[in-house]
């Protein structure tokens, strides 16, 4: 666990960094730090596939949920069917695209990055679909950058674990065979037990 301190405090101040410099900036970086920051760092932390694969995959995910909304700005109707239809396409496109890439690139990261931007942006977006064209490329530029900064911080964390998981799977292999050997070191024991029955009909002689 010591090992995850520096990474952890590295995100911490790379998340209070993005809000004070967003606003110093005049970027709306507060309103997406935490969030684009938690899931870059979500995505950096987990041990599967390599990282650049990863980031690609939370990359295209966030374009794929732009173009979600691009679609309903143009064509879909600001309804719940639409929404519906534009988040269903969203969804099939990631999916798409992990299996054409055989899983190289993962479909977690990709809904990872497509979370990013509808949390980032659907507030927004429904205040006033007209304003998409302005408001959108702000929206996803913040979150991305903030994702990257969660990235950063806690890619290298992804081995630590995978070596910590891979010893606490050792250890209880170890502890299974133990068991498994004493079992079968030990039968005249479990016979006698046999023999001598339930402990209670002794008490009853």
């Amino acid at each position: 666990m010591r090992g995850y301190f520096l990474p952890g405090l590295f995100l911490a101040v790379a998340t209070g960094v993005l809000v004070w410099g967003g606003e110093w900036l005049g970027l709306e970086l507060q309103h997406v730090a935490l969030l684009g920051a938690a899931l870059g760092g979500a995505t950096g932390v987990v041990p599967d596939r390599a990282p650049w694969e990863r980031a690609a995959g939370l990359l295209s995910g966030a374009v794929l949920a732009w173009i979600g909304y691009a679609l309903r700005a143009a064509w879909l109707p600001d309804t719940s069917g639409g929404r519906g239809v534009a988040a269903m396409l969203v969804v099939l496109a990631c999916l798409l695209i992990a299996f054409l890439t055989s899983g190289r690139l993962p479909l977690w990261s990709f809904l990872i990055g497509a979370a990013a931007v509808v949390g980032a942006y659907e507030v927004a977006y429904t205040a006033a679909p007209p304003e998409f064209v302005e408001t959108s490329p702000t929206a996803l530029t913040t979150v991305l950058l903030a994702a990257a900064f969660g990235f950063l911080a806690t890619v290298f964390l992804g081995n630590t674990i995978e070596d910590e998981r891979a010893r606490e799977r050792g250890r209880y292999a170890s502890d299974d065979d133990s068991d498994a050997a004493r079992s079968d070191a030990d039968p005249g024991e479990q016979g006698d037990d046999a023999a001598r029955g339930p402990f209670w009909e002794g008490a009853l002689r």
